[in-house]
């Protein structure tokens, strides 16, 4: 992640080198639901090794003999990584060639089962991770701090560089895709991801700069915890405080598109500020003409279940569980300059 959005707690406190080999990035998707055991769509948890989802999903569409569209996934899994995820292959003649075919050096089935719906995007409860930083550079003490203040107060929930492409190429190629560039539908919907993220992030560290990134404002707009859903803006009160104090309920940002800003007040004022300047207004016409509609994201995240331990004198292995499209690099982040080995 871009050393160049603000941190919470201070200053970096951590150098440290990760990705030095798929197994120190290992990431288990958390199911959201459990399989009918009837249906057409046979659903397998896969374990895959250096391998993007993409890629995974073309070689089950092959192994089953149909169209790329009939295989679907919760979630995109990082490529320099050990990942465990869904993915569900439509075979309405429940007949499924030999699981064993499948089987290689960076793929293996864990668990096959039927089901009666098509995996959707999005159809996950979250993920677990566990991560191997290397080379670490630090007072440990420091680090410890850092790790038990993200534990105890949650943390910026950025968008990651992943949303970005390579140098953050992505932005510019939104900005050439808004101003008449024609692109693959499927690209089209990188960029207008990208474009999205970088307005959020935009928002996001606007909050961070004000103080209030964990708190509310006035005309706050409030998300609930492990959901989409959002109520306000609504009069400050010690229920709300209670809420807030207890992650039941974040404060929010714009996830931009056409219609109105669901915020008022100090904060609507604070995200137009935000979002001035040439750039981030044609982000925001051509999300508008893309019409895409106002959302919101949380600002803020709790890792779940954030266990440390050193494995040596610069070896240091994290793990904890985040909610569904939030970033493990979000974590390394505000810990400090946590590089990929394999970055070039």
């Amino acid at each position: 992640m871009s050393n160049e959005l603000p941190r919470a707690f201070g200053d970096a406190v951590i150098q440290a080198r990760f990705r030095s080999t798929p197994e120190d990035f290992f990431v288990d998707e958390l199911p959201g639901f459990e399989p009918s055991g009837e249906g057409e769509h046979l659903l397998l948890s896969i374990e895959k090794r250096g391998l993007n989802t993409a890629f995974v999903a073309k070689r089950l569409a092959q192994w089953a003999g149909i169209a790329e569209m009939g295989v679907s996934y919760a979630g995109l899994k990082d490529r320099h990584a050990v990942t465990r995820q869904r993915f569900s292959v439509h075979l309405p003649k429940r007949q499924a060639p030999d699981l064993a075919l499948l089987a290689s050096d960076d793929l293996r089935v864990l668990e096959s089962t039927w089901h009666n719906r098509k995996l959707p995007r999005g159809a996950l409860a979250g993920n677990r991770f566990v991560l191997v930083l290397r080379q670490v550079q630090g007072e440990r003490a420091a680090i410890e701090q850092r790790l038990a203040d993200i534990a105890s107060h949650g943390l910026p929930n950025w968008f990651g560089e992943q949303r970005f492409g390579r140098d953050g190429g992505n932005i510019s190629s939104a900005l050439a895709m808004f101003a008449g560039r024609r692109v693959k539908r499927d690209q089209r919907s990188i960029f207008l991801s990208a474009a999205r993220s970088e307005l959020f992030n935009r928002v996001l560290a606007a909050r961070l700069a004000a103080g209030n990134w964990n708190a509310g404002m006035d005309g706050e707009v409030w998300m609930l915890d492990g959901s989409r859903s959002v109520f306000g803006p609504e009069p400050w009160n010690d229920a709300l405080a209670q809420r807030l104090a207890a992650f039941d309920i974040h404060p929010s940002g714009p996830l931009w598109g056409a219609g109105e800003l669901r915020s008022q007040g100090d904060c609507r004022a604070l995200e137009l500020q935000a979002l001035e300047g040439d750039t981030a207004q044609r982000l925001r016409a051509g999300l508008e003409a893309a019409e895409l509609k106002q959302e919101r994201r949380a600002l803020r995240l709790r890792p779940t279940d954030l266990i440390w331990q050193w494995q040596g004198d610069d070896v240091l292995q994290l793990s904890f569980s985040l909610p569904p499209g939030s970033y493990a690099t979000g974590v390394l982040h505000e810990l400090g300059e946590v590089s990929e080995a394999n970055r070039h």
